[in-house]
């Protein structure tokens, strides 16, 4: 609508103009021809008219000028006002700083027809204005090494007061003639605004011009000031936007790098949000569990894990409750492989960076110790020697029957001596006596089962010890700790000296895991241990015992004194036992 209105002026006044020159050339023809016609009395009373006429026609044309200047100043304001407008689009069309600036800087030249414009920001560090960027006229960046010869002071004065300052010859304004700057650097035309974002003043826009004075005025000042407030708010946008963009990568690099460490651990790694919601399950995880992250991730756990064969809902409810680490280990069976798979599971609250709790939150670490189990269990009752040779663990472990040799080893006497003994001497004691029966077991390689009470047992020719003279080890361990005795008993006082009774037998029994999902140890159950167990209880201290079926084995290595048919507990016919005295070959001695 102003656009078309000044059109339309602009259509009057060119009428209105040729009108007048119309009238002026009439006026003139009749000043001649008054001249040329020589009647005074006419001539007087019309030129009285003509000079009227004349003034008239000043005072219209001076009036018509002082319109057509005014036109030009609403044109030009116009142009601006729309300039301002496509610029201030321009200026928030991006939120890259850099090209925020630029657009800033050459909207300052087009606007004001500056030679050349300064933009400062306001350092966080020091509070003061630093130039950020320059610009020329032909729209090219000033480099530093111009040494932006600006008035400091009037840069100092717009961005501590807020105030904008524009000033048509410097060098004869008496606020700023006397100034170093304006006189050494011959500066005349300059203006200068503040950038504010809600009253706060984050910098200054500086335009000069080194050369012509007259160029700014107030509505040039106005004008910037209106545009430096759009400037601001897009130059804090930008910088917000490049704040947060960082921000951002920050955020992305540090999960890239969490997700690089997750991925690369070997423990699998779960973390439960407060809705119950798996938030976290890494590579680790769906090895040792056999399940993809996609089936899992964003699942209750309670849907997801038990699926899987894992129960965790009593751990993750305890540690919500009382924000304690908690600890367990359980078998179950992943996927297509074979035999159990031994979990150790770590539950502990969820922390954030700044290691507090967060609500509900609770972190799941799996560790597959499968191997180290086996690998432990079996070396704390195989010799050493023996571990590495077993190729297939779980196959060693899995639960079948197998002709083995018993070995029972019982402290006679211990019960008593027990009572005479404090606790700790008491562990001492029977610990020396135990060190020297198992090295005569590891010896011979035999695995030692378990200890019970004051007595070992231990198996021979088990999947874990494969021996073909199975009965010959386990008579000549026997004959070992007997032998061991004697030595071990020079070293103590004598009420301190005990003896073991052995009971020794070969038969077919189950070996393999036995015991819960919580603890299984690997031992051998049936009559043939159940045999060799009587035996040994038979046996005095100082005795060793062995049944017929072990003899059969031995009977050319070791001497013997056949005993009288005997009717052992839990068996209906009567067993013929041996009982050994020594051994006939080196070895076994």
């Amino acid at each position: 609508m102003e656009e078309t209105s000044i059109t339309l002026i602009e259509s009057s006044l060119t009428e209105l103009r040729g009108l007048i020159d119309k009238l002026g050339g009439t006026v003139n023809r009749q000043q001649q021809t008054i001249i040329a016609t020589r009647a005074e009395m006419a001539q007087q009373a019309t030129a009285k008219i003509g000079d009227e006429l004349a003034r008239l026609l000043i005072y219209v044309r001076r009036t018509l000028e002082d319109l057509e200047r005014n036109v030009q100043a609403k044109e030009k304001e116009h142009a601006q006002l729309l300039a301002l407008q496509e610029i201030g689009a321009i200026v928030n069309s991006s939120l890259e700083l850099n090209e925020v600036l630029s657009f800033v800087m050459d909207a300052i030249i087009n606007l004001t027809k500056a030679e050349r414009a300064i933009l400062l920001l306001i350092d966080e560090k020091t509070g003061r204005p630093e130039v950020r960027l320059a610009r020329n006229m032909d729209r090219e960046t000033i480099e530093k090494s111009a040494s932006f010869e600006i008035s400091r002071s009037i840069v100092k004065n717009v961005a501590e007061s807020g105030e904008s300052v524009v000033t048509m010859n410097a060098q004869s304004d008496p606020r700023f003639a006397a100034q170093e700057s304006i006189i050494s650097y011959n500066l005349r035309s300059i203006m200068c605004v503040p950038l504010k974002i809600r009253e706060t003043i984050t910098g200054v826009i500086y335009a000069d011009n080194r050369v012509t004075a007259g160029i700014f005025g107030d509505a040039d000042k106005n004008l910037l000031a209106n545009f430096a407030n759009q400037a601001a708010v897009a130059i804090e946008n930008a910088r917000l936007f490049r704040e947060i963009r960082n921000h951002l990568m920050e955020i992305t690099e540090m999960k890239d790098l969490m997700d690089n460490v997750f991925a690369s651990i070997a423990s699998g790694v779960i973390t439960i949000d407060e809705e119950d919601r798996i938030a976290l399950y890494n590579q680790a995880a769906e090895r040792i569990l056999g399940a993809s992250a996609d089936t899992a991730l964003q699942q209750t756990y309670q849907t997801a894990l038990s699926g899987m064969g894992l129960s965790v809902g009593e751990m993750v409810r305890e540690v919500r409750a009382n924000g304690d680490t908690q600890n367990t280990e359980l078998d179950l069976s992943v996927g297509k492989r074979s035999g159990m798979t031994t979990l150790n599971l770590t539950f502990s609250p969820l922390l954030d960076v700044d290691r507090e709790t967060l609500a509900g939150g609770v972190a799941m670490v799996l560790d597959d110790v499968s191997e180290k189990k086996r690998m432990e269990s079996v070396r704390r009752y195989l010799p050493p020697a023996l571990v590495d040779q077993v190729r297939d663990l779980d196959a060693a472990q899995r639960p079948q029957r197998r002709t083995l040799s018993v070995l029972f080893a019982d402290i006679r006497g211990f019960s008593t001596f027990s009572e005479l003994v404090d606790p700790e001497r008491l562990i001492e004691v029977i610990n020396g006596y135990f060190t020297e029966a198992v090295q005569a077991i590891t010896y011979y390689q035999g695995v030692t089962d378990k200890f019970m009470g004051d007595a070992v047992m231990a198996l021979f020719n088990t999947p874990l010890n494969p021996q073909e003279d199975h009965q010959q080890r386990a008579v000549r361990a026997s004959l070992m700790i007997q032998q061991k005795m004697k030595t071990y008993h020079a070293q103590l006082p004598e009420d301190r000296r005990l003896f073991f009774g052995i009971g020794v037998h070969t038969g077919e029994a189950v070996i393999g895991n036995v015991g819960s999902a919580l603890r299984k140890d690997y031992s051998a159950i049936g009559d043939a241990v159940n045999m060799a167990k009587r035996l040994q209880e038979m046996a005095k201290p100082g005795q060793l015992l062995i049944s017929a079926d072990t003899y059969a084995g031995v009977k050319n290595l070791v001497a013997s004194k056949q005993l009288p048919l005997t009717r052992v507990k839990g068996r209906q016919a009567l067993e013929q036992i041996y009982e050994i005295t020594g051994a006939i070959d080196a070895e076994a001695s």
